[in-house]
């Protein structure tokens, strides 16, 4: 009978795990969608048959993915920064398996992972928490940071409610993702410390892939980086005397390099720069002062290095 591990190697079509339902589906498929691919939804919205590339769509619980990637059942996954972690540090005791790690940081879906206290309590840093037990969803986390911090506490694993729990008598503290803030604060808790800034990443075993699927994979990547690249870019096209360049210049730090053409004059010249920056009206205006004229604001909808 062939392994498991022989299936994954003769497959040609790479698979993507990404959330079936909760606030990273949505962002996920448009992201994906903005790189070309378009899917074949199955009857039972569990797949994604690719029809513009070879790349399936795999929907499933967030917290499944990570370990859909290290088992090779699926190539690439688009999870959150805490599921992934939380994960590993899990994993981090097991031998001979290649966990997932992190490709790319997408840029949507961010929250903290933050420790929070009782609103009654005044803050007095990580010592303060000796002896305590903290409530989490997050265990693995949790621990590694109270390890780090040299903090002696017991750690109370819920799979939810952790906001509610020192309410309940389950803990003193929480420790939980915070985006407002406004479920610890209607659970009388403040947030104190940060543990971990999540978003949607990206995530992996590119290293292990087969070649055909590796290539599938960097095709990916490469596209993502544009797509991710020109997301807040504008095209900035103007004209300034050879004198007055280097002023202009100097208000366009988030720009590339600007490519310069001499026109027929010979002492103006026609610039062209890639901003990632917000280019306001606030912002045309003075470069205009510096010396730039005929200025045009240009979207960008595709770009591959």
């Amino acid at each position: 009978m062939a392994s498991s591990n022989s299936q994954v190697a003769v497959r040609d079509r790479l698979r993507i795990a990404i959330q079936k339902n909760g606030r990273l589906s949505q962002p996920a498929r448009a992201l994906l969608g903005s790189c070309g691919l378009t899917w074949r939804e199955s009857p039972d919205h569990l797949f994604c048959h690719g029809e513009s590339a070879p790349i399936d769509l795999l929907l499933v619980r967030d917290d499944d993915i990570p370990g859909l990637l290290e088992s090779g059942l699926c190539d690439l996954g688009i999870v959150g920064r805490n599921v992934l972690s939380e994960y590993n540090e899990r994993a981090s005791s097991t031998c001979g398996q290649v966990q997932p790690s992190e490709l790319r940081g997408l840029g949507f879906g961010g929250c903290r992972l933050s420790l929070a206290i009782p609103q009654a309590w005044t803050w007095q840093g990580a010592g303060q928490l000796q002896g305590k037990r903290i409530a989490t969803s997050y265990p693995g986390l949790l621990a590694r940071w109270l390890a780090d911090a040299g903090v002696d506490a017991e750690v109370v694993e819920l799979s939810g409610s952790v906001e509610i729990a020192p309410r309940l008598g389950q803990a003193d503290a929480g420790c939980d993702l915070v985006s407002s803030g406004a479920t610890l604060s209607a659970n009388q808790l403040k947030p104190v410390e940060d543990i971990l800034y999540s978003e949607a990443v990206l995530a992996g075993r590119s290293n292990s892939l087969p070649p055909v699927l590796r290539d599938l994979a960097d095709t990916l990547v490469r596209r993502l980086d544009g797509v991710l690249r020109i997301r807040d870019s504008k095209l900035l096209l103007f004209q300034a005397s050879r004198h007055e360049v280097d002023a202009v210049v100097r208000l366009l730090p988030d720009a590339e390099v600007p490519t310069q053409y001499p026109l027929e004059d010979g002492e103006t010249l026609a610039l062209q720069a890639l901003c990632h920056g917000a280019v306001t009206w606030q912002r045309m205006e003075e470069l205009k002062r510096a010396g730039a004229r005929g200025l045009m604001v240009l979207p960008v909808e595709r770009m591959l290095a």
